[in-house]
This record gives structure tokens, C-alpha cells and sequence, in this order.
């Protein structure tokens, strides 16, 4: 008997509750995404999820353009490119959007990565048409004017102030991309900066526009309650009629070089209390399963929870940071794995990462208890297992399988993988990617605030 979802998680929990063996979990059998594909002829490919659990529908366009994608000195072009598709276009009044979905009891929303921009609904099942015909409809007849154009970079250039500026440590995350990419346009942060934004132009967002959105370009995604026969006719009916643009889609062809040493920089701010410490290592592509997949082990196992290896050594034990992460971010081209910490007070950010090293070296060359590893692997199944309990999240993994890890069909194999995953794998990688390659060290402290002068006229 294949076992359903819902009954997969409680059989985790369960695991997770009475210590049994997670061998037992890895011999899940988890029904696959039952997905189909098509790709119409001008380009745009749909992928679609029935599924009736509940009376919803999930429509997302996923976009293959990112901010690796902004043009040279206009960093920040794809994101805000993501907030001007929420103006007003020829048959549509600005936030119209919004009234679509949340006066109906939905929701909408959208993201700018590194390699996609993505646009996500959530609404009844009977307004799927309607929500069907708004994507179309900004995807080929959005107005790009200077009105738009100037309000949504004011809204960018708050965001950024909010994001980066007065985040204690935003400018430390910031930081990450451009000091760890030397060549590929990864260096350029997402968000971008406020001078490139300033330097801006109409007709440099109008190029953008015409350049990249454009349906050879999209993946439409629709998950939930539909019939599809109507589906197909709809897609047919709204983004058949969008023409392909004849000129070539712009393709990122710069190769980030291997590191051939170790380097270290220094960040300041001027808002966080304490400071910090981040080191970076290049990554294979998100399509490289075989590695991806153990290194997301891997950064669980130093920092998924307060039992991981990171915050048991420097929160706990140690008691030199008040916080840690770990990740291994995938991406189309080469990644990050990345480890930081913000220390405690009064420890200066050589300590903790000397403590880093020493636990990732631990992780990669020391035994690993099966207990250890199949906890966090189960707690990582768990989690994708969550994500797919809603139509939102069935299209969210979707998106990620087919425009970031190259093959939707790794929504289904990627969870088998990870249940295979072995101490073996964690320390191969480990020891290829981390131990054994060069890193960029990124120091944060805090900015010396001057001594406030002297009121004019104050007694000596």
C-alpha cells in the first residue's frame, strides 16, 4: 500500500517522537507528483498538478530571468521589474491584481531571485480563468510609463534602505554575492543599489521588458482543483494568441573561475551591536543532484535546529554567538555553501570562526551517527513533504525542479535521493567542495560612532 501524503508525516513524527530507527524511514515510499507537461508553440511551457484536496487553484509564471540577468551598471533591474508588473496594463487598472485575488478570499504576491522572478496567486478554484487571463494580460500588454517607472523605483530604493541599511546586519548579507563571485553576474546583489537605480532610465525598462518577458521565456504553473480539459483550453485561449519574439533570449555565458586562494574582507555598519563572521564556498550547479543533495544534508546537519553542530558549539557550549546558519544555495549556475555567525558580546569574529572550521572539518572527516544523520534527513523530508500538503506549495516545488535544477522531474526523484543520502556522501562533498577548495572570509564589525562634539560655547 503506497501511502498517502498526510499519513507520510504522521509516520515521520512519529519516528522523530519514539527514536525508532529512520532506516525504517528511508523505506518510505512516497507517491510521486502526478505533473503534466506541455509547452505551447510559442514557447511557453505549462506544467500543471490536479489535485482536489481542497477548492483552490494555484497559478504561478515563473520567469527565467533574474538579477544575474540586470544590465551592466543597473543592478536591481529584475526586482524592479517584479514590482512594476503590478501597475496597471491596457485592460487591467494598477493593483488590479489585488482585487482579483484578495476580494475573493485569496492572496497574490511575487519574488526575484538570482536565475527566475516569479509571480504567485492563490484563489478559489471558480476564479481560476479570470486569474488565467490577468497573467496573460500583464505579460503582453503591461504599461511601462514614466509614472510607473519612477513610483516603483522609489518603492525599490525604500526597500533597500529597509532591507540593507537599517537591518543591523543586511549589509553583511548583502555583502555575500560580491565578495564571493569575481566573474559571473551573481556578484550583483538582488536587490541592487540605489545609485544604479537613480541611473535608470525609461527606455532602459522598456528593453528589459521586450528583452526577456516574453512567453519562450515563462513556465505557467498551475496546481489544485481544475478540470483539465478546461485548463488546456483556457492557456490555449489566453497566452496561445502571444506572439514569440524573433530575436534571440540574452544567455549568461560567463564562468566564474575556481579560487586559487583565500580571501578575507571587511565589512562595517554603522547599526549592528555586534559583530559578525560569514566564509563562502563555491558549489556545483543545482544541477548536479548527486552533490546538491548531500550538501543540503550537510548544512542541516551544522545548523538545522538547536541540537546542529554549529549552535551546539558556539551558542551553546562555547556561549560566542548568539546565532548561526549554514546553507547550501543552489543555483543555475555555480553556488554557495555558506556558514556565518554573529557573535555574543564581547568575542571578536576570530573566535567563532575559528570554532566554524573546526566543526566543519569535524563534520567531514569524523564518523557520523546514523542517528544524527537520519534525523536531519528526516526533518528535511518532513519539510518538503509539508510544502506539498497545499496547491501552493505543489507549484512552488515544481518551479524550483524544472527552472532551477534544470529537470522537474527531480520534484520526485530529489526525495528519494535525499533518503539515500549517506555519512560517506556528506563527508565526499564536504571534502571536495569545502575542506579541500579556498573560501572567502567576510569580517562584519561594527563602525566606531565618534564622540559627539562639544556644544559650541560649553565650558572647558
Amino acid at each position: 500500500m503506497r501511502l498517502h501524503p498526510a499519513t507520510l508525516l504522521a509516520s515521520l513524527f512519529l519516528f522523530a517522537a519514539t527514536g525508532a530507527p529512520c532506516a525504517s524511514a528511508a523505506e518510505l515510499s512516497i507517491p510521486p507528483l502526478a505533473y503534466h507537461q506541455r509547452t505551447l508553440s510559442n514557447g511557453l511551457q505549462v506544467l500543471s498538478v490536479e489535485d482536489h484536496a481542497s477548492p483552490n487553484v494555484a497559478v504561478q509564471m515563473w520567469y527565467h530571468v533574474g538579477s544575474r540577468d540586470d544590465p551592466h551598471g543597473r543592478s536591481g533591474f529584475a526586482h524592479l521589474f517584479e514590482h512594476l508588473m503590478f501597475k496597471s496594463t491596457r485592460h487591467m487598472h494598477a493593483e488590479q491584481m489585488d482585487r482579483l485575488t484578495e476580494d475573493v478570499g485569496g492572496a497574490n504576491n511575487a519574488s526575484t531571485g538570482d536565475d527566475v522572478t516569479n509571480y504567485f496567486e492563490i484563489v478559489p478554484s471558480n476564479h481560476l480563468r479570470t486569474l488565467l487571463w490577468a497573467e496573460a494580460e500583464r505579460l503582453s500588454n503591461l504599461n511601462v510609463d514614466e509614472e510607473n517607472f519612477k513610483s516603483e523605483r522609489a518603492v525599490v530604493e525604500e526597500e533597500y534602505r529597509q532591507s540593507v541599511l537599517a537591518n543591523p546586519y543586511g549589509k553583511l548579507f548583502n555583502a555575500i554575492d560580491p565578495h564571493s563571485y569575481t566573474v559571473h553576474p551573481y556578484q550583483r546583489p538582488t536587490i541592487g543599489s540605489i545609485a544604479d537605480l537613480e541611473a535608470a532610465s525609461l527606455q532602459n525598462v522598456i528593453d528589459f521588458h521586450n528583452t526577456f518577458y516574453r512567453p519562450d521565456n515563462a513556465t505557467l504553473i498551475v496546481a489544485g482543483d481544475f478540470d483539465p480539459k478546461q485548463l488546456d483550453a483556457w492557456v490555449d485561449q489566453y497566452f496561445g494568441r502571444i506572439p514569440k519574439p524573433a530575436t534571440p533570449i540574452p544567455q549568461v555565458t560567463a564562468k566564474e573561475p575556481a579560487r586559487k586562494k583565500n580571501r578575507r574582507f571587511t565589512v562595517t555598519s554603522e547599526t549592528a551591536p555586534l559583530p559578525a563572521v560569514a566564509m563562502t564556498w563555491l558549489i556545483p550547479p543545482a544541477s548536479d543532484r548527486a552533490d546538491r543533495i548531500p550538501l543540503q544534508v550537510a548544512a542541516a546537519l551544522l545548523s538545522q535546529g538547536d541540537s546542529s553542530r554549529l549552535h551546539q558549539s558556539l551558542v551553546y557550549r562555547h556561549q560566542v554567538a548568539r546565532e548561526i546558519g549554514a546553507d547550501a544555495d543552489a543555483r543555475v549556475g555555480p553556488g554557495l555553501f555558506t556558514v556565518y555567525a554573529i557573535l555574543a558580546s564581547g568575542h571578536p569574529p576570530a573566535v567563532a570562526e575559528k570554532l566554524l572550521n573546526e566543526e566543519i572539518i569535524w563534520l567531514a572527516t569524523q564518523p557520523i551517527s546514523a542517528a544524527e544523520l537520519d534525523k536531519v534527513k528526516t526533518l528535511l523530508l518532513t519539510s518538503a513533504l509539508k510544502q506539498r500538503q497545499t496547491a501552493q506549495g505543489i507549484a512552488f516545488a515544481l518551479g524550483e525542479a524544472s527552472l532551477i535544477d534544470g529537470n522537474v522531474e527531480d520534484v520526485n526523484d530529489d526525495l528519494t535521493a535525499l533518503q539515500k543520502v549517506s555519512a560517506q556522501d556528506v563527508h565526499r562533498v564536504l571534502q571536495k567542495y569545502v575542506t579541500g577548495a579556498k573560501k572567502v572570509t567576510i569580517d562584519y564589525l561594527p563602525q566606531a560612532k565618534a564622540a559627539p562634539a562639544a556644544a559650541k560655547g560649553a565650558a572647558k
